[in-house]
């Protein structure tokens, strides 16, 4: 609908544009004239005899104001105000830091948002204190419904919300961009790596640079008339590809009101990250200097995400989001929900999302809510309250919101101090950038949670019903009944088996049998990866303590004639060197055993040494002995006349959990690597003798094989 808007004095502009800034202007009429207040300037309002209810609720809300909600508020005093909501998986480029060339695997459209999921949401984080809220996707100006879905967040503004932004590759954002300024739109994050149209091309898989171009400069053709959105241009910055167009980029800045942010390349799964590949913030900062060398830092909002510069004499700015390098965690502001309903309290935390979706879907029998089962919500909720609407949220206060916000502080409180550093986090599990894990995890410790969640003291218990009421909610995701909430890790159904004086479940006990268990068969020990009705599970290990862990494992592989060694030893086997690819082999392998073993836990480990030697012909033919300048791996010596590779694995980590089974799948890798490579001159090989040798660290204690010293390898 186009509205016929004009400037208090006169200024002829696009009546579509000024619609959008309504909180800007007078309408023409001045007989029927209400002004939109300024509640920045609450001086600014105008007082009527007979106030529009609009503006008394308004004011109302000002004088009432609430101190910042406890939901959005983490162990480390952050207040959460600032709302991510990606609304779509799909994306029309298939950018080289963001996402592999063939694209990734999609969601059902029934596990992701709703138009009516993603406002009530919205609406209720709102209602807590959020702001500004981003809508991001993939890439969320090809979602059929994007302008309709920004002008009901939109409707939000008497609420709280004060910023509308997007984030966009600006592709098809020129088509839509004056209904989504009549929407509120305030800000426009807009992804541009180069400023090549062939770079581009090739950055991006795909054409579009002059879409682009038509977006940005219809922005600051908007901006002239006075629509006052916002533009942010980020560039992902990537050795060997774009490093030289950086001053380009600061120079747009010269005579266009236009803040570029440099982005340091970050890891996600399918992008291809290597620490080659990331030109720091000094380097970037020291390319700059090189030609303007009288950069000067700007002042910036204490929760900025980017470092801000300026050339003196230019009109725009520049800035560093310096997410490897100088990590901005301790005044992080933000919250995300992915597209299809977790909220990720950290972008690089792989392992902690909740579901927001199906708790919000269980009063609709479990299916996405559409346009008619919203209003029919509406109006039970209407009903309910005997046709008084609460100011809080667009549904009213009831039982859902309740459990939401229950759940949702449950997880702020989660939130780490800081993500992990550069080393780690190429080797974390996190979604690939464009679906910013569809695994749900776990929530973990919340130790004052209770203050603000109704804990009862007499029950010990912080929310009693939400297990019963909830069966669709995973049990790891819901909180236990006691006052301190350990961390329950995901895909696991009861407790570890390690006491701990805060229980969270009972310990799991062995399988049901015909007849009551005698009681020597009641003291026998019994595996912590069944349940009491014998399936398995992941031991949760929230509650052990951390400490330095430690595994060495051996193996051999044991050759059937004398080809390989001397083909080994002469580096004349016909795939290349045996032992460097062992070696390699095992390392990788170390890093992949969650993945190949289904109950092992992820975990970031710290060390993975595989060291691979010869044995050769004859060394240890007769009784048990030990390899030549070996690891002390002993053998039978039956059937090692003509040699072997002997393995040994050394991986440790810091954490909850131990290494063990990284350090047996080191071994099995590289053996694997060492049969492989040698297949072809010996069909009999044998690997043998795998086992772990020695361990450290953890409440077991240590443990060394009867006979075994660690020496070196001979390689």
């Amino acid at each position: 609908m186009r509205l016929s808007r004009v400037l208090p004095n006169g200024g002829k502009v696009t009546t579509r544009l000024i619609a959008g800034q309504r909180h800007n202007i007078r309408r023409a009429s001045t007989s029927t004239a209400i002004q939109q207040p300024d509640f920045e300037n609450p001086s600014s309002i105008p007082q009527h005899p007979i106030s529009h209810p609009i503006q008394k609720a308004r004011r109302d809300a000002i004088k009432q104001a609430k101190p910042f909600s406890e939901f959005l508020t983490d162990n480390y005093h952050r207040q959460h105000d600032y709302l991510r909501i990606s609304v779509t998986e799909r994306c029309n480029l298939r950018c080289l830091y963001c996402m592999p060339e063939k694209g990734v695997p999609l969601s059902p459209q029934s596990h992701l948002l709703t138009s009516p999921e993603i406002f009530y949401l919205s609406s209720l984080f709102v209602s807590q204190g959020v702001t500004k809220v981003r809508l991001t996707g993939g890439e969320p100006t090809v979602r059929r419904d994007i302008v309709p879905l920004m002008h009901s967040i939109g409707s939000l503004r008497p609420r709280g919300l004060r910023e509308l932004a997007i984030t966009t590759n600006g592709i098809s954002l020129h088509r839509k961009l004056d209904s989504m300024v009549e929407a509120g739109l305030t800000g426009v994050n807009l992804s541009l790596d180069t400023l090549d149209p062939f770079q581009f091309q090739i950055m991006t898989r795909r054409k579009g640079f002059d879409a682009v171009q038509k977006s940005i400069d219809r922005i600051l053709e908007m901006n002239k008339l006075g629509a006052s959105i916002k533009l942010k241009i980020n560039c992902v910055v990537m050795r060997g590809l774009n490093e030289r167009e950086i001053l380009p980029f600061v120079e747009l800045g010269r005579e266009k009101d236009i803040e570029v942010r440099f982005i340091e390349y970050m890891p996600f799964d399918g992008n291809k990250w290597s620490q080659g590949k990331m030109v720091s913030y000094a380097d970037m900062l020291d390319i700059i200097r090189t030609k303007y060398p009288g950069i000067q830092k700007v002042n910036g909002h204490k929760n900025d995400t980017s470092k801000t510069w300026e050339v003196p004499g230019f009109v725009g700015k520049f800035g560093f989001i310096t997410s490897m390098t100088h990590n901005f965690c301790g005044t992080c502001n933000r919250l995300r929900i992915t597209s299809d309903g977790n909220l990720k309290v950290c972008l690089f935390d792989g392992t902690t999302e909740v579901s927001l979706r199906d708790l919000l879907r269980k009063g609709n029998n479990n299916n996405p809510i559409d346009e008619e089962a919203f209003e029919a919500m509406k109006q039970i909720e209407m009903d309910r309250h005997q046709g008084r609407i609460s100011s809080e949220t667009a549904l009213g206060w009831g039982e859902r919101e309740r459990k939401l916000l229950e759940i949702i502080g449950i997880a702020v409180k989660n939130k780490k101090e800081k993500h992990a550093g550069m080393g780690e986090l190429e080797n974390i599990k996190n979604r690939p950038m464009i679906l910013i894990d569809k695994h749900i995890a776990a929530l973990s410790n919340s130790p004052h949670l209770h203050s603000n969640l109704n804990f009862n003291p007499q029950t010990n218990s912080t929310i009693p019903s939400l297990s019963n009421r909830n069966p669709k909610i995973p049990s790891h995701l819901l909180p236990p009944h006691h006052h301190t909430l350990q961390q329950i890790r995901a895909f696991s159904t009861s407790t570890s088996t390690h006491k701990h004086k805060h229980k969270v479940s009972p310990t799991p006990q062995p399988p049901p049998s015909s007849s009551p268990p005698s009681s020597s068969q009641q003291s026998q020990p019994h595996l912590t990866h069944l349940t009491s009705t014998g399936s398995v599970h992941m031991v949760p290990i929230a509650p052990k303590p951390h400490t330095i862990r430690r595994a060495i494992a051996v193996g051999r592989v044991v050759f059937s004639n004398s080809n390989p060694v001397t083909l080994i030893k002469s580096n004349g086997m016909k795939k290349g060197d045996v032992l460097a690819v062992a070696r390699v082999a095992g390392i990788m392998a170390a890093k992949m055993t969650p993945a190949l073993v289904p109950l092992c836990h992820p975990i970031a480990l710290t060390g993975v040494v595989v060291e691979v030697g010869v044995l050769e012909t004859g060394e240890n033919t007769g009784g048990e002995g030990e390899a030549k300048g070996g690891k002390g791996v002993k053998g039978e010596g039956k059937g090692q006349r003509y040699g072997s590779i002997d393995i040994m694995a050394r991986v440790e980590c810091t954490g909850p959990t131990g290494v063990e089974m990284e350090a047996l799948t080191a071994v099995m890798g590289a053996a694997l690597a060492v049969v492989d490579m040698c297949k072809a001159v010996d069909r009999g090989m044998r690997v043998q003798d795998v086992r772990v040798v020695r361990k450290e660290g953890g409440r077991s204690g240590g443990f060394r094989e009867e006979g075994w010293e660690e020496q070196g390898v001979e390689g």
